[in-house]
């Protein structure tokens, strides 16, 4: 049975960091740069929305295909193949000059992006013992939550003074120096394991996840019941439900869902939809009601979530130390009190509402979410055997990306939703009136993610902390009774 590295080969995980880092960033880099996009396109607004779901859309049918690639390459392999396809989808990006273009790089980049979260993840519970995978983990939540949470501000600062071309190609050279450096000092080691690319199940996922997610992302733009939003959803629903039942009767399933079995994964599951729900669905809720409410400058938005960002990346290794000392259940509890409560407070807003209240309660948010995310993730992935990790890896990067998308697509959809019906029952809408009614359907908005985040609160109270039996395989795992099969620290509860 393969054990965890004594010394973790760190020149890999600096080298997965760097390239993993740039790839997040691009998730969210483009979020104040769209009306400059619509501009020299001559696009409308709805349509300019796909530079963005586009990602997410490619995103969540590659992710199922990620735990066949770690038991088939090796990681320099996949790091490579991966930032390889981000480069090129980024020079793409960078001299598109009609949206189409713009568009296949986007899916390019994602198809490159999707891979590299989960490699890294599997690649910091493979190097590190259980008792420090909390400081590991915590380096990678500072990528995984840092980047796309600071690519509001980067890409604020440089559309004030360039073309949005810029954001793509500034990336060019970065990529390049990561890309060589990874040809050249990482080992190229694999572990055999054995690995089929089921084609079926390729495409079912690729028509399963791919329906679901456009489906969502169309609920924002459409009413639920409308064809465009309910047929994808339900068509998406059914395959993956298909999808699902075939992995489960798999020898080898391209997306292990057997790790539900194992009560804490699932439990940090729960948790960390609920958070990231709420998470990103607030990066989208507090541009717009700052920019299109308050009339604010994109600069202005993005120097308001920059503390929240820093604090969501430089708080995270120190919460994965916090969790190393004191396991997750206390600090998921605390933080997702904060969060709950920070959250229901931005649904208070008003058009007079202070930049510096905004600023308090955005900071005081993302500090209650580093006390969470960190410490449920490693928790569950303590929870799998060793052999169960890729396919646990791969499951929390998918759980990401829907979840994210999830999020946005409904508290966007709530807010427009209540909007539109309020427009409706008056007759003589004034630009004020009009502004109030935003208001209202914001604060709504909020409020829904603030439910979202009491129920990952009241799942918190039921984590106790795991600390994984490397000796142990899946196999060996199942035969054992579950009461032996796991070390359970009780001091905690």
């Amino acid at each position: 049975m393969e054990k965890p590295t004594e010394k973790p080969d760190y020149r890999l995980i600096i080298i997965l960091i760097s390239g993993a880092f740039i790839a997040f960033l691009s998730n969210t880099f483009l979020n104040v740069a769209l009306p400059s996009i619509k501009n020299d396109f001559n696009i409308s607004t709805g349509s300019v929305q796909w530079v963005s779901t586009s990602y997410m859309l490619v995103a969540g049918i590659i992710i199922p295909m990620t735990a066949y690639f770690m038991n088939r390459f090796s990681a320099k392999k996949i790091f490579l193949s991966a930032m390889g396809l981000f480069l090129i989808g980024t020079t793409i990006s960078g001299l598109s000059f009609a949206f189409p273009m713009l568009i296949a790089g986007r899916m390019i980049q994602a198809t490159g992006a999707s891979i590299l979260m989960p490699l890294l993840m599997n690649t910091m519970i493979r190097s590190f013992p259980p008792e420090k995978r909390g400081t590991a983990m915590g380096l990678f939540s500072l990528v995984m939550f840092f980047a796309p949470a600071i690519g509001p501000t980067l890409s604020g600062i440089i559309i004030q003074k360039h073309d949005w071309h810029v954001l793509f190609l500034m990336m060019i050279p970065l990529l390049i120096i990561i890309l060589v450096s990874g040809y050249i000092l990482l080992p190229d080691v694999t572990i055999q394991k054995k690995a089929v690319m089921d084609i079926p199940s390729v495409i079912m996922s690729t028509i399963g996840f791919g329906a679901l997610l456009y489906g969502l992302v169309s609920a924002g733009n459409n009413k639920l019941l409308a064809i465009e939003t309910f047929v994808p959803i339900l068509i998406g629903v059914i395959v993956i439900y298909f999808y699902v039942i075939r992995q489960m009767k798999l020898e080898v399933p391209m997306l292990n869902f057997r790790v539900y079995k194992y009560r804490m994964y699932l439990l940090g599951t729960l948790i960390s939809m609920a958070t990231n729900m709420g998470l990103f669905a607030g990066m989208i809720l507090i541009p717009i009601f700052l920019q299109d409410i308050q009339n604010r400058t994109p600069l202005e938005t993005g120097l308001l979530m920059l503390p929240g960002a820093l604090i969501l990346g430089f708080l995270s290794p120190v919460s994965g130390k916090l969790f190393d000392m004191y396991g997750p259940k206390v600090m998921a509890i605390t933080g997702l009190a904060l969060a709950t409560v920070t959250t229901a407070f931005l649904g208070r807003l008003t058009i007079d509402t202070s930049f510096t209240y905004i600023l308090t309660i955005y900071v005081i948010r993302a500090f209650g979410m580093t006390l969470v995310n960190t410490p449920v993730m490693t928790n569950g992935m303590n929870d799998l055997p060793r052999d169960l990790t890729p396919d646990g890896s791969s499951l929390n990067s998918m759980q990401n990306q829907v979840s994210g998308a999830v999020g946005i697509a409904l508290l966007i959809s709530v807010m427009q939703g209540y909007v539109n019906f309020k427009l409706r029952t008056i007759d003589y809408v004034t630009p004020e009136i009009e502004n109030e009614i935003m208001i209202q359907g914001i604060n709504l908005a909020f409020n829904v993610g603030a439910v979202f985040m009491g129920l990952g609160l009241i799942t918190a109270f039921f984590l106790k902390r795991v600390s994984s039996d490397d000796t142990l395989d899946s196999k060996s795992f199942s035969a054992r009774p579950v009461g032996e099969a796991r070390k359970i620290n009780r001091k905690e509860d």
